[in-house]
Order: C-alpha cells, then structure tokens, then sequence
C-alpha cells in the first residue's frame, strides 16, 4: 500500500513553512507522496485572497520541483466550504489501495473538536500534528506527531509583508515570488 501524506490549506500563498513541513512529514513518516490539496472555502476563514486558480498556479510552481510533491485540486472542484470528511470520503474510495496521513499544523490540532464529523473523520484518516510557534500539540484525538522546524511565517504574514511593502522575498520559493510578482497580488 502507498503511504500518502495530505496538506490541505488556502495556500494564499505557499511558503518555505509548507514545504519544509511537507518534507519533514515525507522523510519522518516514510511517505511516498505528500499531496497538496488547496482548499475552495475552508470552514475555519471566509474565503481566500486570490482565486483558486492562481493558488492553484502557486502550489504548482512551489512543488515542481520535488518528484514526490504533487498537487491534487480535489476541493477546488467542488462548490462550498472544503470539509476534510467529504475530501477523506472522496480520496478512499478512488483510492482503496493507500494509506492517508493528513497533516496539520498544531494550531489545527488545537481545533479538531470544531470540525465537522471529527469523530468519522479520525476513523478514516491518521492525523498528523506538527508544532507552531504559540500553539500546544495537547489533544484527546489519535494525532502522531512529526518534529519539525517551528517556523513562525504564515501566509497572512506574507500577504501583510506584501502589502506594507516589506520584504518577503525569502519566505516563499523563487518561483511563488516571481508569480506573485507578475500577477500583482496581495498589493
């Protein structure tokens, strides 16, 4: 069976954070991928800054270039808010023949009382818990946990950096830059 690892988020935008967590989570767990799944409506915000398809476009460029990383827009396919339930429903049963380990930050971890079917959804899938700067990992649910780099950048720091006219060149990949730089977001 393939040992798949999820990180689901707006990715608005992608930064180091995500891939040094993806990569940690790849080698820790023994993953043969890690996909990247940008969500439409998370329950947790209202709505992202930027459209689906130039985060799309960013997570594209962010994970080219890791022959394990790939990018799945299961959620950017379906209308309304993205519940992790429907998407684990969805992903086992195209599926069957691998093992789902979904990835969240400890803030996340904070919050699995709050999301939807949580008691069906750790049934479906293994949790993956990794440390924020500011956050516990203290949890009642099954959540393993990977060490990692506590990086406190994030993309609302990015996207207020952007807008203050900060510099923010070295929190994302040259790539995302570029994009977001071309497209003139988060100005």
């Amino acid at each position: 069976m393939k040992k798949i690892g999820l990180l689901g988020g707006t990715f608005d935008p992608p930064h180091i954070g995500h891939m040094i967590i993806a990569d940690d989570c790849f080698h820790a767990l023994e993953l043969d991928e890690v996909w990247f799944i940008p969500s439409q409506i998370p329950p947790h915000k209202n709505k992202a800054n930027v459209s689906s398809d130039k985060r799309l476009d960013m997570v594209t460029r962010a994970t080219c270039h890791h022959p394990h990383f790939k990018v799945k827009d299961f959620e950017l396919t379906r209308q309304g808010r993205s519940y992790t339930i429907d998407t684990m429903t969805m992903i086992n049963a195209a599926y069957p023949d691998c093992i789902f380990y979904f990835i969240i930050g400890a803030d996340m971890v904070e919050y699995l009382p709050h999301w939807q079917a949580i008691d069906e959804l750790v049934e479906v899938v293994q949790f993956v818990g990794i440390k924020r700067p500011g956050y516990t990992l203290e949890t009642p649910y099954p959540v393993k946990f990977v060490d990692s780099l506590e990086m406190d950048v994030s993309s609302s720091i990015i996207r207020e950096r952007m807008k203050t006219n900060r510099p923010c060149k070295y929190l994302m990949l040259p790539a995302v830059y570029q994009y977001i730089k071309e497209h003139k977001l988060y100005e």
